[in-house]
């Protein structure tokens, strides 16, 4: 034997020697005992002792690789006889080396048994044999398709430099579309070459890249370099192309997927059943390349529905087999590589995890390097020029990041230049749907057979009909989801054609039965999109519906319930590219009709409508926002981009953005008029890509939120940062950011002074990187914040920070909690470059310092405030959540005495404690501008330091409010020893004016230790004690100092809810006490009545929600008398049964000072008494709801028999039944104490209410007047009792009857009989009057039995509803007394006949003083004119209402020429009247006659629309009415400068009560100038200017009058354009008398209801509020329910549509009034 064979056979062994020993170690133990028998016993003894088989192993390999040659020959051989699993380039090794030896030279000892053998010797080298044909020939045929491949491939394809970004999934954290919108956790990825995807074995990996990217030709490549041996642990590799694997549709076994569709074996089945078996047998060995996923027509099955185990030689559907293979169901340890495109990555794979590598496109060089590689054998003068044109156009160049496409550039290059001379500009596309017109005009002109006759024929016209069979062709293949055609399915002709233009490509294809055809498709899937868009735009028979539904956006979000769509990404985008003007004549070449430009034009139309549609979508996320750009930029159209562009944000997360997508983005931001935001969230950005964002004309904020940004990512920003003039926000957070990456950034942003806002949070950053930011603050002059938290700062880094506040000027605010939150807050300079630093000193602003959670101690403080020592104007210090400790607050107030600007310093959270507020309670006293102290829960949380600034202390002359000071201690359980301490230091500060002890725990020794020190407390004002938990006997001890202290004004205690005490600094001249919502018994009652009797200045008293009951409200009862009390006592909610009410009662005549008692049982229970000097009027019992007994009711009239004075008695909702109330009625009219008696109950109308009427007739002869209004019965008696005087008949008459009313209680005519006895025994009545009823036939029988009986009659009113002709009435008018002087008829329908009749009534009425006609109506002009003419005839008459009749011009000049006789007059009211006349003649006809009345009292001419005119006629007149009190001239279109002249007129009319300008044109003129006239007319009771755009100014110098207007009543201010009216609600302390006031509809917000809470407690007789439709939100609305408590005047406050959560127990008072229902 050879020496060279030696060394082989003992190098193998040397060489193999670790893969042998991870064979050995997987094999059985039999194995290792034939290997023992080649050892000799020495060896084999050492090794069986060893503990591991692995030891023994290497023992094993160690010994022979020190061996000769022999023995390696025989280890090698029976290692290739008895192990599995070797590979088989060991194997083949083996062979080589060993030979013809393999098999023999076994120790006999040890020998096998051949039979027995893993295999036999022949069938292995057999096997491998066969093995090694079939991987040869797969080689070949592996070269020969790449060489197909790449025959026009223009530069050499280097695996080497083509990249992609790797990197790891697990499917179970695919994101479904819900929560797609939100920024996921990013995947790790890292860049690799694709080279590389092969080197790993065993895994799968998904090739992403976009349509063009390359991924075909590079899964070719990779073929041929394993061809080449460049993957040696990959045997086997298959190379599958999805576009053929759509061709089979039957299920297929796996052997017959590879040796059918791929490479059958030559050696027949044999061969294919060994190659198989190897297959099986080593998957790890083996490799799968699937190419075009998005290519294939179905969806991959989900692995868990795949059959488990696999057999082998199962038939499965395609989708079940692939699936089977990606998700290593099938062969599991091959390696699988999946090329598609990335949208359709989500429906894969279903739960395996697997890598996805995202393909990356050229890069600006590579672009240039292959354009010149394309122009390399055309000249250099055209190569230089098309690399040229490529690189200086932003869009071609965009483009080309993708392989395909800059290829097509380069074509498209090529086809301009070659037709162009080198001097001629050529005018590039910019789409690339324009791309691909001049790409079909390029490959068009390679067709052959172009004569010079046809040189002057478009292209486009000249192949027309085989670009319609091409694009026809293209459709169908999208509809069928097909790219591979059949020869059968297009001519032989077109097929040529295409092939020739090179637009179709020819291939071989393998049937479903194996066989081999012939078959073509298009050259790129884009070129099939491209065609499928002509053949939408310019094919006969495309409808709307048609163009819409194959428009629509793609996502690059899915999920795996999406369908399946094939080879679609770029259809949208050459139709809306096809949309373009540029696109118009050479779509109308293709369409061909005579008609073409405008089908051509209408299908346009249709895209840009169907696109701007997609605009206002609700489910936009970024990715379509992106395809929405893409739209845009291919249609050029501006119109689009705009809209488009009109959003502010631009929100896009976690997709990869090419150079496309952002020169679309650029385009539409670029096009709308207003600033963006770009806000990129886990993007996958290539650097080369920010060089567009310039483009964004109008970027002002500017976001990067990924840790794929790093310092290389910061590094290319900052090299396009100087040329983003418009930014103003900058956000790089959450990246990858450090110290090297801030020093780029910070040198780019000294070129940006302009930015306001920079964020570098949660970043890479140490104190260096802080400091270099830091360093640049001066240099950004218009910077506000700069945020740094979650980086690497140090508590050096932070002070540094502390520092620039002193030497940065405007710095603002320098805010750290913790590590997580540091941000820097400026005020922008407005200073000039020449301000002095003096200047500077004196205008700089205050500044704040929060430095929290940051474990700050007092060993730091010295450290801190020395970096403070230079800033002069910190007026903020916060140092909350540190551990200062007590000794740090010592510490700390020691350093802040030589820092006189600071205003507040907050020590919250510092491990302060008691000792730490008792130190603090001396400091109020002992240091001057130590102001305020708050703290809560023993100093162990909130412990808030103010002070009084020194500046203010430098005017001896102004207020010393530094000297008010305030000692608040909240949540706190102070003990009594701390008390006294906390007291005996406050005791010492002359200047104490509040102390605050709310939501604590004050038990009765530490209230007695607090009243204890309460005399030294001289200028203590307010004293808080809201939320305190303390006992009865605690709360009587406190309101000890109502008896003990005349200073005291208020004390209000409750114990859950607001309590204070307030004081005055000199003698309070009367005090309230509210003390509610406690639980008083009957001895808590006494004692506190006892404390009560010791005060003699208490004017209210509020013991309601005590739970008193009967008992403890009797003894409160009895002790009444004995109580000094001025005003009233409030005893509501207090659980009182109805003998409860009668103990209140009865206080009228216990109790010689109580005027009145108010009593309401229900769901609102009510309970006041009031006192004060009877005046004659008598007083007031008002019941309500109460639900008497019978016997109840004998002891209340037993009770107000007693009743020395006279009584008016108010019973509301007290559930009467007929028994009771006749008992009631018959007994009050024997008692001469009740004068006045008022019943409301739901029953009382329509026919009970005029029996009851005449029911109290017939009882009580004393009856002075009778009145029912709606559901409410008034009976009023005279004084001393009359007798009743007997006619003729026998009868009684009522002499001292003088009115019967009846107003809107559903009474008709025909309930009036029951009436007519009584009326009739009347003779005195002066005053009949009816209204809101149907008189009838019934009604006017009535008045017709009793009109001449009422000789004395001077008032009749029969107002109708105006539902019918009341001619019966006015015929019974002729009953009228002569003598009657008010006549009210209003809402009559009257006919001509009726008109007579009241006419003629009218001339007999001689006395008549007042006429009601208002929206009288149902005359004709003739009847109209003759009751006009009666009606002036009146010259009696002193007051007339003609409101909302109609006149024609005849009888309106008829009445102006009446009212000229009627000086008479005195009221006057003509509101909404139409007089008729095609201008204003009419009305100022009317308004000309009213110069003769100078006696006027009231004129209303509300709705006359007079406008200007009008008033420029009344305001002649009006200074000659001096007694005018009343005036509407609403609604009348009065300008601002009409309004100046009127209020100048009425400035003489002092009597002047009531003015109503409503619904007019007034404004800020009008209402200055009212302001300035307000304080004469000091008789104003109503003012009305709603509805006018008074606004903000206006409504100011309104309130310089109403100061002045003391009776005042109603104010309606609703409308008035003005959003903060603080300024009304103050004035309304100082209107004393208003009752009524709205400023509703005034988008007003919390501060005025603020301002009002702190006003209505000094509006004593306010009785409505109404803040309807303002910005009220619960804030303001729990402000005006505190208030209300102490406000029981007040009945309503109306807050409709205001935003306010009725979630507080405190907005449940029923007085909140917050909607209609």
């Amino acid at each position: 034997m050879k020496m060279e064979e030696v060394e082989d056979v003992v190098e193998v062994v040397v060489q193999e020697a670790a893969i042998i020993t991870d064979i050995l170690c997987g094999q059985r133990a039999n194995v290792l005992e034939q290997i023992y028998g080649l050892l000799d016993f020495c060896t084999r003894d050492q090794l069986k002792r060893l503990p591991s088989l692995r030891q023994r192993v290497l023992g094993i390999v160690d010994y022979f690789k020190a061996s000769d040659s022999d023995k390696c020959r025989q280890f090698l051989n029976v290692v290739w006889m008895f192990c599995e699993n070797i590979p088989l380039d060991l194997e083949i090794k083996v062979l080589s080396v060993a030979g013809c030896s393999v098999g023999t030279g076994l120790n006999n000892s040890y020998s096998p048994d051949i039979e027995h053998s893993p295999r036999s010797r022949n069938v292995k080298r057999v096997r491998l044999d066969q093995m090694q044909s079939y991987r040869n020939s797969l080689k070949v045929f592996l070269q020969q398709k790449f060489e197909r491949v790449t025959k026009d491939v223009v530069k050499k394809v280097s695996l080497n430099e083509a990249w992609l970004y790797l990197r790891h999934r697990n499917s179970a954290r695919v994101r479904e579309k819900s929560a797609q919108t939100q920024e996921g956790e990013e995947p790790s990825e890292h860049k690799e070459s694709v080279e590389s995807l092969l080197k790993t074995t065993g895994r799968v990996v998904v090739l992403l890249g976009q349509a063009g990217s390359g991924k075909t030709l590079l899964m070719h490549c990779l073929a041929h370099h394993w061809a080449q041996d460049s993957y040696p642990s990959i045997k086997l590799l298959f190379l599958l192309e999805f576009r053929q694997l759509n061709l089979v549709s039957q299920p297929l076994s796996l052997k017959e997927l590879l040796f059918r569709f791929f490479l059958p074996p030559e050696g027949g089945d044999e061969q294919s059943e060994a190659v198989f078996n190897y297959i099986l047998s080593n998957p790890e060995e083996i490799c799968f390349i699937f190419d075009g996923y998005d290519e294939f027509g179905a969806k991959f099955t989900d692995p868990e529905k795949l059959p488990s185990p696999f057999d082998p030689c199962q038939k499965l559907p395609m989708a079940d087999l692939l699936s089977g293979l990606c998700s290593s169901k099938i062969l599991p340890k091959c390696t699988v590589l999946v090329t598609c495109r990335p949208r359709d990555v989500i429906d894969l794979f279903g739960s395996s995890g697997y890598f996805v590598a995202e393909l990356l496109g050229f890069s600006q060089q590579r672009v240039k390097e292959y354009t010149e590689e394309y122009f390399h054998e055309k000249g250099s003068e055209l190569k230089e020029r098309a690399v040229s044109l490529l690189m200086s156009s932003r869009h071609l160049l965009s483009m080309s990041h993708v392989p395909a496409l800059c290829h097509v550039c380069c074509v498209c290059l090529d086809h301009f230049l070659s037709k162009d001379s080198p001097q001629s500009s050529v005018e590039l596309p910019t789409s690339l749907t324009q791309i691909y017109l001049h790409i079909l005009s390029a490959f068009l002109s390679r067709c052959p057979g172009r004569g010079n006759s046809q040189g002057t024929i478009p292209l486009l016209r000249r192949y027309r009909a085989q670009i319609a069979e091409l694009s026809k062709l293209a459709a169908n293949g999208l509809e069928k989801s097909s790219i591979v055609f059949l020869a059968e399915e297009l001519s032989t002709e077109l097929m040529n054609f295409g092939a020739n233009a090179g637009i179709l490509c020819r291939m071989d294809l393998t049937c479903a039965d194996g066989s081999r055809s012939l078959g073509c498709a298009f050259m790129h899937l884009t070129m099939q999109e491209f065609l499928t868009a002509l053949h939408l735009m310019t094919s006969p028979g495309i409808s709307q519906s048609q163009l819409k539904r194959k428009l629509n956006l793609k996502s690059r979000w899915t999920t795996k319930t999406d369908p399946k769509t094939v080879f679609t990404d770029s259809l949208h985008l050459f139709m809306c590219g096809l949309a373009a003007e540029a696109c118009t004549s050479n779509l109308a070449l293709l369409e061909g009709s005579e008609d073409a430009v405008a089908v051509v034009k209408k299908r346009q139309a249709t895209v840009l409508t169907i696109l701007k549609s997609f605009v206002g979508t609700s489910s936009q996320t970024g990715p379509k926002i992106v395809e929405l750009c893409r739209c845009a930029h291919e249609a050029q159209d501006i119109g689009l981009a705009k809209v488009i562009g009109s959003r502010t944000r631009f929100e896009l997360r976690n997709i990869r953005l090419y150079s496309v997508d952002m020169d679309a983005l650029a385009f539409v931001t670029s096009a709308a008029d207003q600033m963006v935001c770009l806000d990129f969230g886990g993007c996958s950005i290539e650097l080369e890509c920010l060089n567009i964002i310039p483009s964004c004309k109008t970027l002002e904020h500017l976001i990067f939120r990924s840790r794929k940004y790093d310092d290389k990512f910061a590094e290319a920003l900052s090299t396009i940062l100087p040329d983003l003039h418009a930014l103003k926000q900058l956000d790089f957070i959450s990246g990858g950011l450090t110290d090297t990456g801030a020093d780029k950034l910070v040198k780019a942003l000294e070129c940006c002074p302009q930015i306001t806002h920079l964020n570098v949070s949660d970043n890479a950053l140490s104190d260096v990187g802080v400091r270099k930011i830091a360093d640049l603050f001066p240099k950004l002059t218009g910077i506000t914040s700069v945020m740094l938290g979650k980086n690497n700062i140090t508590r050096e880094g932070i002070f540094m920070l502390v520092e620039k506040m002193s030497a940065v000027p405007n710095i603002e605010k320098v805010h750290v909690r913790g590590k997580k939150d540091v941000c820097v807050l400026f005020t922008p300079n407005t200073h000039t470059p020449s301000t002095s630093v003096n200047d500077l000193n004196n205008t700089e602003a205050s500044k704040e310092l929060s430095l929290t959670n940051y474990d700050l101690k007092l060993t730091h403080l010295d450290n801190l405030f020395s970096k403070l020592s230079g800033c002069t104007s910190l007026a903020i210090l916060n140092l909350s959540d540190n551990s200062l400790g007590n000794k740090g607050l010592r510490k700390l107030l020691n350093l802040l005495s030589r820092h006189g600007t600071i205003q507040e310093v907050n020590v919250s959270n510092n491990g302060v404690d008691m000792d730490g507020l008792v130190h603090l309670s001396a400091c109020l006293h002992t240091q001057t501008n130590l102001r305020e102290v708050n703290a809560s829960h023993n100093g162990e949380k909130n412990v808030i330091l103010r002070f009084g600034g020194c500046k203010r202390d430098k005017n001896p002359d102004g207020p010393q409010l530094h000297l008010q000071k305030k000692f608040s201690l909240t949540q706190s359980d102070v003990q009594p020893f701390n008390m006294s301490r906390l007291c005996r230091n406050l005791a010492k500060c002359p200047h104490l004016v509040e102390l605050d002890f709310s939501h604590g725990t004050l038990r009765n020794d530490s209230i007695e230790k607090l009243l204890m020190f309460f005399p030294g407390m001289k200028s203590l004002l307010v004293l808080k004690l809201s939320h305190v938990q303390m006992s009865t006997d605690g709360t009587l001890l406190l309101l000890q100092l109502l008896a003990n202290c005349q200073r005291i004004t208020a004390v209000e205690l409750r114990p859950q809810g607001e309590a204070v005490v307030t004081f005055l600094q000199a003698k309070a001249q009367a005090a309230t006490c509210k003390l509610t919502e406690y639980t008083l018994n009957s001895g808590n009652v006494e004692k506190l009545s006892g404390i009560l009797e010791q005060c003699p200045h208490l004017a209210y008293l509020d013991l309601s929600s005590n739970f008193l009951r009967d008992e403890g409200v009797k003894s409160f009862v009895d002790f009444l008398p004995r109580l000094q009390i001025s005003n009233s006592v409030s005893l509501g909610n207090n659980m009182l049964t109805q003998l409860g009410v009668l103990y209140l009662v009865n206080s009228l005549n216990t109790c010689k000072t109580v005027v009145s008692v108010e009593v309401s049982v229900g769901a609102y229970e009510q309970a006041l008494i009031r006192f004060g000097q009877e005046n004659g009027t008598g007083k007031t019992l008002s019941l309500r709801g109460c639900h008497f007994e019978s016997s109840h009711w004998r002891m209340l009239l037993e009770i107000l028999g007693k009743c020395p004075s006279q009584l008016k008695l108010e019973l509301a909702s007290s559930a009467l039944n007929s028994q009771s109330q006749h008992f009631l009625l018959n007994n009050l009219a024997k008692l001469s104490s009740v004068q006045t008696l008022q019943i409301e109950e739901p029953w009382i109308k329509s026919e009970v209410a005029v029996c009851l009427v005449s029911n109290c007739l017939d009882l009580n002869p004393r009856t002075k007047e009778i009145r029912v209004e709606k559901t409410c019965f008034h009976l009023s008696v005279q004084g001393l009792p009359s007798f009743r005087v007997p006619d003729e008949n026998r009868d009684f008459s009522v002499s001292a009857l003088h009115s019967i009313s009846f107003d809107d209680c559903e009474v008709e005519g025909q309930h009036l009989s029951a009436l007519k006895s009584s009326v009739q025994k009347c003779p005195s009545l002066l005053e009949l009057h009816f209204s809101q009823l149907t008189m009838g036939t019934d009604g006017a029988e009535f008045l017709t039995s009793v009109l001449p009986i009422l000789k004395n009659l001077k008032s009749l009113s029969i107002n109708s509803k105006g539902e019918g002709v009341d001619e019966a009435v006015m015929f019974a008018l002729q009953h009228t007394p002569k003598h009657l002087e008010r006549l009210s008829l209003s809402h009559h329908v009257i006919s001509d006949s009726g008109a007579a009749e009241l006419g003629n009534a009218l001339q007999s009425l001689t006395q008549i003083r007042s006429l009601n006609l208002s929206h009288c109506a149902g005359w004709t002009e003739a009847g109209g004119r003759n009751l006009v003419h009666a009606l002036v005839q009146c010259l009696s008459l002193e007051e007339i209402r003609l409101d909302s009749l109609q006149l024609n011009k005849e009888s309106t000049v008829c009445l102006a020429q009446g009212l000229r006789t009627m000086t008479s007059l005195k009221k006057i009211s003509l509101n909404k009247m139409v007089l008729a006349s095609k201008d204003s003649s009419g009305v100022l006809c009317v308004l000309a006659s009213l110069q003769v009345l100078s006696r006027l009292e009231e004129i209303e001419l509300e709705g006359l629309r007079m406008a200007d005119r009008g008033i420029e006629e009344l305001v002649k007149y009006i200074p000659k009415w001096t007694t005018l009190r009343k005036i509407n001239l609403s609604a009348n279109c009065v300008s601002d400068q009409a309004g100046e002249m009127l209020v100048n007129a009425l400035s003489h009319c002092r009597a002047l009560q009531q003015i109503y300008l409503f619904r007019n044109n007034l404004s800020h003129g009008f209402a200055a100038r009212l302001g300035q006239i307000l304080p004469s007319l000091s008789q104003l009771t109503e003012l009305d200017l709603s509805e006018n755009q008074l606004g903000q100014k206006g409504s100011l110098s309104l309130c310089e009058g109403l100061v002045s207007l003391k009776a005042l009543n109603k104010l309606r201010l609703t409308s008035i354009g003005a959003s903060d009216l603080t300024g009304v609600a103050s004035c309304l302390k100082h209107c004393t008398s208003v009752e009524s006031i709205s400023l509703a509809w005034n988008k007003c917000g919390n501060d005025l209801a603020l301002k009002l809470a702190e006003v209505l407690p000094q509006c004593s007789k306010l009785k409505t509020l109404d803040l309807e439709a303002n910005n009220i939100n619960s804030i303001g609305a729990k402000a005006l329910a505190k208030c209300l408590q102490s406000c029981p005047w007040i009945e309503i406050i109306r807050l409709w549509k205001n935003p306010i959560e009725k979630d507080d127990q405190i907005l449940r008072d029923h007085r909140l009034n917050f909607s209609s229902t």
